[in-house]
């Protein structure tokens, strides 16, 4: 498992860090109440995890955060244990997919993805622990797309001044719009975009309510 560090970023990612005190306190009461409620799914969904998959239940992975700080965003485990093996085969013999996840960072058919797994990924339902992530500060419960690294150094440019200035989101504009059905890197980064400049408790509400449509026809979502 990779080990968190510091984001050794350029000096165009030593970014403010914009806070907004209204959204941090509905932050830490939505987590809150979601963590007390959710607690008897999280448990089946557990549970489904330890039957089915031998291994952890819960995943973490880095992420840049707010300012460029790396975090370890959790979601249920929703791969195989030798996930990192398998992707490197593929990659290494099947140029499409290759090509497909240099695009998105993703991939449709995915060998990684264990049974449960891919209900839990159409559902969004793996990413339910991230709300301890929202509860203790590194993410928001909206905002932009929470990106690894790679991401960073080869997509955002200067865009990463303003996007790494707020706290990535659970959900956001990307989430109820198509996801990974969006094919266009450049689309996602303009949404993010877009919510920095834009972002309100109206707007937060907003995404949120539409949010949970979008995880029950699990559109663009694998």
């Amino acid at each position: 498992m990779e080990e968190i560090t510091e984001f050794a970023a350029p000096a165009i990612f030593e970014c403010p860090i914009r806070h907004i005190p209204i959204k941090r306190a509905f932050d830490i009461i939505f987590s809150m109440l979601c963590l007390i409620i959710g607690a008897p799914l999280f448990f089946i969904i557990a549970l489904m995890i330890y039957i089915t998959s031998p291994g952890s239940v819960i995943y973490s992975h880095p992420r840049i955060g707010r300012g460029g700080k790396v975090f370890r965003c959790y979601k249920f485990r929703s791969m195989h244990l030798d996930a990192r093996e398998r992707l490197k085969e593929i990659l290494e013999s099947d140029p499409e997919m290759k090509k497909e996840w240099e695009q998105t960072y993703k991939l449709k058919k995915d060998p990684r993805v264990t049974a449960i797994g891919t209900f839990l990924r159409k559902t969004s339902l793996d990413e339910l622990p991230q709300f301890w992530n929202v509860l203790i500060g590194d993410l928001s419960v909206v905002g932009p797309r929470p990106v690894v690294r790679e991401e960073v150094e080869k997509y955002f440019g200067i865009k990463a001044y303003k996007i790494l200035s707020i706290r990535p989101g659970l959900t956001g504009l990307w989430q109820v719009s198509g996801r990974s059905d969006i094919n266009c890197y450049q689309k996602r980064i303009a949404l993010d975009e877009y919510y920095v400049d834009n972002q309100s408790l109206a707007l937060d509400i907003k995404l949120i309510s539409k949010t949970i449509p979008a995880m029950i026809h699990s559109k663009g979502a694998y």
